[in-house]
């Protein structure tokens, strides 16, 4: 077995960039297996922050390669200005990144329809208006945009005047004008055109890599609350963000699979609507918020935040089947005295270990309280470092969701970890 995953255990913004960005120096292969343009991972090296969409973060090492596979949605042009970034900064991605002919592409239409269908709702599920909700409608029903359709005209025509045709309707109903099959093609071809060096059979690197026995690094997307079938549906994102998307959408077999990483923070926020059992509306949400810098990486949105939902961990644990959890952004609750973790849900008078099927908006935490601490944690390198309070916190974590606390980032930058170690080893 060659290959370990990182998933986000949470409702996303957990911290996957900067533990990938942690774990890829001991990988050869880095592979991005989901989500879109709607996912951005933060990373934060020699104090100067770096935002990534779509590119996996093992880019900034060179000798480790990086493939976007066949489950994500490509907004190609973000995908070219993230290039262009990373030139700029003297990360080359020659020969070192290959985007999937087989993963999908966003198109203005599908962003338009998000935007228009938003406005309509009032906001109601949250989306990040980058059309990420459509474009996996059309891969669906089999009318979608490929990348590798980018490199022919012709044809990238043809399937585009069939797609709008489907999407016109729905658009004039919800008081949109789309673009001409022309307009689009001319201005893909154009993107194709500057990324077909990127653009490639992504499934033979990976299928190359797991021959060679190569460690591979596959690296998800948004969190599993916000995965499409064990997420807190509606509210939740269009594709399979838990640790069993990794097969589909790298093109990796389940066999190949060493062991699956979750990211989670040592409190818990969210994005946009939907339930959020352990939301702090108050000051301490505030402190937060302040502490833990919690606007969101890809709409500037604060998020909601709120005391560490060991419920929803536990759910990600056994849907992930989770083998470490690294816990990230722990230096935040230093502002904080005193420190509550829920513990179960209560619902109709009944105990809840696990999340339930409907109505967790109506659910009430159920809360322990645990002593804070007042110590400084950025010098911190490994797990008795720690006050003996914060050590006690992780203790309480491991204990309530049978899964054994690895990493710990005690700081914003790389080198602010502690306990890292090989995730292969």
């Amino acid at each position: 077995m060659s290959a370990v995953v990182v998933v986000g255990a949470q409702w996303g913004d957990e911290g996957k960039g900067k533990v990938v960005d942690l774990y890829a120096p001991y990988a050869e292969l880095v592979v991005r297996y989901a989500g879109g343009a709607n996912a951005g991972h933060t990373l934060v090296v020699g104090g100067e922050k770096l935002i990534l969409h779509l590119i996996p973060s093992g880019i900034l090492h060179e000798q480790t390669k990086c493939v976007v596979g066949q489950g994500t949605v490509i907004d190609p042009a973000v995908f070219l200005k993230e290039i262009e970034a990373l030139s700029e900064r003297g990360v080359g991605t020659n020969g070192r990144l290959l985007v999937s002919q087989r993963a999908h592409v966003v198109l203005p239409h599908h962003k338009l329809i998000d935007e228009l269908r938003e406005k309509r709702s009032g906001g109601a599920i949250g989306t990040t208006k980058r059309g990420i909700g459509p474009c996996y409608e059309d891969k669906v029903a089999r009318r979608g945009i490929r990348m590798g359709d980018l490199l022919d005209r012709s044809g990238l025509l043809s399937k585009l005047a069939a797609n709008l045709e489907c999407w016109r309707p729905v658009a004039e109903d919800l008081g949109g004008t789309l673009p001409t099959a022309e307009e689009v093609a001319t201005r893909y071809a154009e993107l194709g055109k500057a990324l077909g060096a990127y653009i490639g059979d992504a499934a033979a690197i990976v299928r190359a890599s797991v021959s060679a026995n190569e460690k591979i690094l596959l690296e998800g997307a948004q969190g599993t609350m916000l995965d499409i079938d064990n997420g807190t549906y509606p509210f939740v994102t269009s594709s399979n963000a838990v640790a069993g998307g990794a097969c589909a959408g790298a093109g990796i077999g389940p066999t190949q699979i060493r062991s699956a990483i979750g990211i989670a923070k040592a409190y818990t926020t969210r994005v946009g609507g939907g339930p959020f059992p352990t939301e702090l509306e108050d000051e301490t949400g505030q402190q937060l918020r302040d502490a833990g810098a919690e606007y969101g990486s890809t709409t500037g949105r604060p998020r909601r935040c709120g005391w560490l939902d060991l419920v929803a961990l536990r759910h990600a644990v056994a849907v992930n089947g989770l083998s470490e959890l690294a816990i990230t952004k722990l230096d935040v609750l230093t502002v904080l005295p005193e420190l509550k973790v829920c513990v179960a849900y209560e619902l109709d008078g009944e105990r809840l270990e696990y999340p339930p099927f409907e109505r967790v908006e109506d659910v009430k935490p159920i809360y322990e309280t645990l002593e804070g601490w007042d110590e400084e944690l950025l010098a911190c390198r490994s797990r008795a470092d720690l006050p003996a309070a914060a050590q006690r916190y992780l203790d309480r974590i491991e204990s309530e969701v049978g899964c054994r606390v690895g990493v710990v980032s005690v700081g914003p930058d790389r080198q602010d970890t502690a306990d890292l170690t090989d995730p292969f080893g």
